[in-house]
This record gives C-alpha cells, structure tokens and sequence, in this order.
C-alpha cells in the first residue's frame, strides 16, 4: 500500500526527520488560507498522486495552465491560483502512463533555501534477506536513470536485521554524500529516523527524493514516498486509514475485499490459476508462446465457487482481455468448484472470449465433465503448454 506524500512526511516527522511546514487542501479557498499561515515569501504547491515525476509531469486539461504538477509561488494569491488550476484536472507523469491521474488534493509547502539535492532510501534487499540503505549525490533524479548512466555514484549498505542500524552506518552515508560539520549530526539524526519508522511501521519502502541541504546547514527531507507491505497493515490501524481508494485500481480493490490476489498487467490474455507460483509459470509461458497476459490472478488454494465466479468477472471487466486461460492444479482447491465457478460467470456475463480450461488434481475428471456438459464453447488444455499454445492461437484466430 503507498500513501501520499504529506501522509508520508507527517508519519516521519513523528521519528525526528526536518520536514518543512505545510497542508493538504482540496479547494482553492483554503489554499490561501494554509498560505496565509505558513508566511512566505515563497510556497510550493504540489500536487498529490500516486506517482513519481510529478514536477516534470503536464496537464491534459488546457484550464491546468503552463507547468508541471509542482509549482512555484511568490504569493498567497498565486497559491490560490495554481491550487485552482491543477485541482481536478489530470496529471501525466512518466509512473501514471498516458491515462494520467486526476488531481484531488495538492499540498502547500513552504519554500527553503536549497543548497543541494541528495537521494536516501531505505528499501528491503530481497537477494541479501537484509535492510538495504540507500544514498546518492545525484538527488532530484529518477534513481532509475542514475544506476544506468552513473552507478558508481549510488552508495548502498546492507543492515543486519539483528544489529540493527548503527551511528557508523549513518556517519558512512553522511560521509559518502559530502556532508560537513552540522549537516552530519542533523543527516545521522534524519537517517536514524528514516530506518525506525521503516521497521516500526513495517514499511516496504522509504524513499527521501530530493533530500535537501538548505542555506543554513538543515538537512530536510523535501521529498517522502512510502510504501507498506500490505500483508502487515492489520497491525498498524492508523497506517491502513492513510489509504486513498481514488489512487488505486478499483478492480485491484475489489480483489483484496474478497481475498483474491490481482494485479493488472498490459498484456490481452486474461489468466485465473490457484497459486502465486504457478501464476507466474503461467504468464511466463503465455509469454513464451507469443501472448501477453493481462493479469496475474491467485484465486488461492480454498477458493469457492463465489470467488472463483468474482475472479472471472474482474477478468473480463478488463477490456483489453480477448482470452481467458484458466490453469487449475487441484490439491485443497477442487477441479469441480473450479468448472461450477467458471460456468456460472461465463454464463452471467455472456462470455465472448475464447476460453481455454486445463484442469488436473483432486476431482479433475468430474471437474472436465462439468465443463464438457455445460454447453459452452470451452476448449479443452491436456497441460500448461498445451494450454498456453491453444489460447494464443484462438486469441489470433478470433481478431
């Protein structure tokens, strides 16, 4: 689960990192007023989606006016202003795709004098099974771009779940990023805080993007991106209440509320299969055979024939899905719930796809001779490549 940028930023203030001051609004009239309160001379109002690259991003409206969706003000009135235009309109960013995201709340910040912009996050490092620390000289651009052009410029350390982070691994990254003097003491403090909330509110991801030294040696966080890992929010309450169900696929949504596992992709072969693993093996091997899988979609190992029935709707509520691969191994989960589910939403829904089925496992034959005698025009896999190759090929055929 991610949350926004000033979610994110009031979540680390309470560990000890330098924010700036500011507030969220969601008209233009109490833009000014936050303005007004915070003083100037400077304000920047940023707009708050679920994306990075929102500074460089633009507007599909005309009424959003010239520039990206972080702006520059030297008045209230002008924060009144850029709150009016970007509050409601689309945001097109590189992370949100040319659909873009509809802006409805912005944050007023007050501006600072900024000497330089660094990167510092904090990030699980699967391959290590440890804590990763982040850093960069290079902040204020897509970390993605710097590891490609310059990756001698990114600093990474390894934290041992154990020890824990320690005040030399702080000192290090200080040190690698060129600080000096007071900048350390305040970058050993914002780092201490950083990996704290990390681990405290079992975070995914904390990311500091510009980290900003200012004028006066302060060391803020300008930037704050979070991530959760959602397997762990019925322990953290007040976390799961930052989430904004308008940021997120309402299929995706619809998924979590009965206990399905989906993620929408781009591809056109939509794929219903009990288990992450061979969900994966059997994108993989759409892929293989030329196709592009839509979805990936775990029904799970004790699904019934309701969800199963909900997991094939969300599959064709896509409209890009031209074919449905449903790969079942039954061992808890059962070939013939599986048959019943499938036939009981194809037939709501006027199925119009082609519909390939390989089932095997715990009551496979009835399970097939359900599908046999549905009446359907299911066509039947004998295994997973067979499968694969007939619903690419029926997916072609039928264009």
């Amino acid at each position: 689960m991610n949350i926004h940028e000033y979610q994110a930023k009031q979540l680390l203030k309470g560990y000890g990192v330098d924010v700036l001051d500011g507030g969220v609004v969601y008209s233009e009239v109490d833009a000014f007023t936050v303005a007004e309160r915070l003083g100037g001379p400077i304000w920047v109002v940023k707009s708050q989606i679920h994306a990075g690259g929102r500074g460089k991003g633009h507007f599909k409206e005309d009424a959003a006016g010239p520039g990206g969706g972080v702006r520059l003000a030297r008045s209230a009135r002008d924060v009144e202003k850029y709150a009016s235009q970007i509050l409601g309109n689309t945001l097109v960013t590189h992370q949100t795709g040319p659909e873009g995201r509809r802006v409805k709340r912005v944050y007023i910040e007050q501006g600072c004098d900024i000497r330089r912009e660094l990167y510092v996050s904090i990030l699980v490092d699967r391959g290590a099974s440890r804590v990763a620390l982040m850093a960069s000289t290079e902040g204020g651009m897509d970390i993605e771009e710097v590891a490609a052009k310059t990756p001698e410029k990114i600093i990474t350390l390894d934290i041992d779940p154990v020890e824990g982070l320690q005040p030399y691994h702080a000192r290090r990254i200080a040190y690698a990023l060129q600080l000096e003097g007071k900048q350390v003491k305040a970058a050993e403090k914002l780092i201490a805080g950083l990996y704290q909330a990390f681990v405290d509110l079992d975070a995914s991801l904390v990311e500091i993007n510009p980290l900003v030294v200012t004028g006066d040696d302060r060391v803020i966080a300008l930037d704050a991106k979070m991530g959760f890992d959602d397997n762990a929010l019925y322990r953290h309450q007040s976390v799961e209440n930052l989430r904004d169900e308008d940021e997120e696929d309402p299929a995706e949504l619809e998924a979590v509320r009965h206990s399905l596992n989906y993620v929408k992709l781009d591809g056109n072969i939509g794929c219903m299969v009990n288990g992450a693993g061979l969900a994966m093996a059997t994108m993989d091997i759409i892929k293989l055979y030329g196709g592009e899988p839509a979805n990936f979609l775990d029904v799970g190992g004790g699904a019934t024939k309701e969800r199963v029935t909900l997991a094939f709707k969300l599959i064709l509520a896509d409209p890009n899905v031209e074919g449905i691969l449903v790969n079942i191994f039954g061992g808890i989960m059962r070939c013939d719930v599986i048959a019943e589910g499938v036939i009981a939403a194809a037939r709501e829904v006027s199925l119009n796809v082609p519909l390939v089925v390989r089932l095997e496992g715990t009551n496979v034959d009835l399970g097939k001779k359900i599908l046999s005698e549905s009446g359907l025009p299911i066509i039947a896999a004998d295994n997973l490549a067979d499968a694969a190759e007939k619903v690419v090929k029926a997916v072609k055929e039928a264009k």
